[in-house]
């Protein structure tokens, strides 16, 4: 059975979350998908802030920037969510826009070889290793978490190009394709490899009809999690996740 989800957009105020995520708590929504894009929200933050509101709700965090923060500390906080709210979490991690890890000064010649190093180091911090790593970019001396997961966190990758989806294949735990994704792109992705496959889809509808539609025509071409997003100039999040949270189960 393919899941739905729905994204809370870093476009609205970090203060309107909580009614948000009650709502996707109490609709049945599956799980609720949270953004880091700069320079608006903290994915981590609002993830933590959600799952403590909550007891049953799946919470994403999708995309992490890489360039913008030590796979040390990102590991870290993964750990002591998950340990915190165990089996309710899923972390994503992309190379960032590139504009916006310029303006932070943490733009890299190569972001596909950062990437790939950052996420296998995170990897082997969460699955509980003592990590000694020398790469171009991710370098680690014989440094372990305190309070590893109990069992290994699966990271997600994301992006739309074409090589780092090749990437996503090859390291990452599942994959995260964006709204621009097709339903061939989708097809392919899906066929390639045997984890998760995670796709946004846009839409500010609330025909039933059209969007149980759109939603079945996505998880046929192979998505394993639909997740539905607002333009960022729509006005009613908690309404819409209601609505949603009414779908749930039509892409089965």
């Amino acid at each position: 059975m393919t899941t739905l989800g729905a994204v809370y957009r870093p476009q609205l105020p970090p203060e309107n979350l909580r009614s948000v995520v009650l709502a996707a708590e109490e609709s049945g929504v599956d799980s609720l998908w949270l953004w880091e894009d700069c320079f608006l929200e903290s994915g981590i933050a609002t993830a933590s802030a959600a799952l403590a509101w909550t007891s049953r709700l799946n919470v994403g965090v999708g995309l992490l920037p890489v360039p913008l923060r030590n796979v040390a500390l990102t590991a870290m906080e993964i750990a002591t969510l998950d340990r915190l709210f165990p089996g309710r979490v899923t972390i994503g991690v992309g190379h960032g826009v590139q504009d916006w890890m310029e303006q932070v000064g943490g733009r890299v010649a190569s972001p596909l070889t950062l990437l790939r190093e950052y996420t296998e180091a995170l990897k082997a911090l969460l699955a509980g290793e003592r990590v000694t790593r020398a790469g171009r970019y991710v370098r680690l001396t014989d440094v372990a978490l305190g309070w590893p997961p109990a069992k290994p966190v699966p990271i997600h990758v994301g992006g739309f190009g074409v090589k780092t989806l090749d990437l996503a294949g090859e390291v990452g735990d599942g994959t995260i394709l964006d709204a621009s994704a097709d339903l061939d792109q989708i097809r392919a992705i899906s066929a390639s490899r045997e984890h998760p496959v995670v796709v946004y889809v846009e839409t500010d509808s609330r025909d039933r009809a059209f969007v149980t539609d759109l939603v079945a025509s996505v998880a046929g071409a192979g998505a394993t999690s639909v997740i539905l997003q607002q333009s960022a100039t729509s006005e009613d999040p908690e309404g819409f996740v209601r609505f949603v949270g009414s779908l749930d189960g039509v892409s089965a």
